[in-house]
């Protein structure tokens, strides 16, 4: 009644760590489970590029000169993230550096406090795209969502959205969820998941508090599966990154993307990367 485990070991590749797999091939009748349970847990560790282009790397405080944020810029650049999310004026000069990268040029629309009109909204949308913006960050109508005028807060998203998808560019709508309550979050959830909105995002990283587990578990159980989730506010290191991966955030907006990745190279046992950290790390 004995039973024999072998361990499959994989080498430490230039771009990932260690991972270690069981399988586990009994003798015994087949009454009795096979002991799984025996079996330790082995840490894992996902490749530098699957982590690094979760990051939105943010350049939207308001006391960046133009060299921090052209520094940003390649920053961003040198670390191969998701995104540079910048400020609006700035935008085509950060698209003009990023060209022929993978590392795409976003920017605001009715940041931070969403009070915008919409017609406003859509035309910095239209301004943004002018500029070579690929995905655009969009505060609600916060003041609205807690009226409960839903057909308003519909109609605001709907009109950014269809800007930037006719031409091919994508939305992140920011729920600022430090304001809001349960409901609220669930029913802007629906909404954008009607309206397909490319992602749902927690926080503008400057109101009163940023992501949280909770706010990330319930954005994550109440969009549809097309609409991913974004983490803003409060991701500072490495390990809350990665344990907001797994909660299925699939984008984060961080000033310290040095700092994490930085971190993760470490781990991977990378070479690091000598550039400049660029800016401030207030905010995000």
């Amino acid at each position: 009644m004995a039973f024999r485990v072998f361990a499959i070991v994989s080498r430490v590749s230039p771009h990932c760590v260690l991972r270690t797999e069981y399988s586990v091939q009994s003798t015994l009748p087949s009454p009795f489970p096979c002991p799984l349970s025996l079996m330790p847990p082995m840490p894992a560790m996902s490749p530098y590029p699957d982590i690094a282009k979760m990051i939105d790397h943010s350049l939207l405080q308001p006391n960046l000169s133009a060299a921090d944020l052209d520094a940003g810029c390649k920053l961003a650049l040198a670390y191969d993230v998701a995104s540079v999310c910048i400020l609006p004026y700035y935008l085509h000069r950060c698209a003009e550096l990023l060209k022929g990268s993978s590392v795409m040029a976003s920017t605001t629309i009715g940041f931070p406090h969403g009070g915008h009109t919409t017609a406003i909204k859509a035309a910095e949308a239209k301004q943004a795209l002018a500029d070579g913006g690929q995905e655009l960050d969009m505060v609600v109508n916060i003041s609205q969502v807690l009226s409960g005028n839903w057909d308003y807060v519909a109609s605001d998203i709907a009109a950014v959205i269809k800007v930037a998808h006719d031409a091919g560019a994508k939305v992140k709508v920011i729920f600022e969820n430090c304001y809001l309550q349960g409901d609220h979050k669930i029913r802007l959830c629906q909404i954008c998941g009607e309206l397909k909105a490319d992602w749902v995002k927690t926080s503008t990283g400057y109101g009163q508090g940023g992501a949280t587990i909770e706010d990330l578990i319930l954005m994550r159980k109440h969009s549809p599966s097309n609409v991913q989730v974004k983490a803003a506010g409060g991701v500072r290191d490495l390990d809350t990154l990665l344990k907001i991966r797994d909660l299925g955030v699939t984008r984060c907006g961080a000033s310290r993307t040095k700092e994490m990745l930085d971190d993760l190279r470490r781990r991977l046992n990378l070479p690091p990367i000598n550039v400049a950290a660029a800016g401030s790390s207030q905010g995000y």
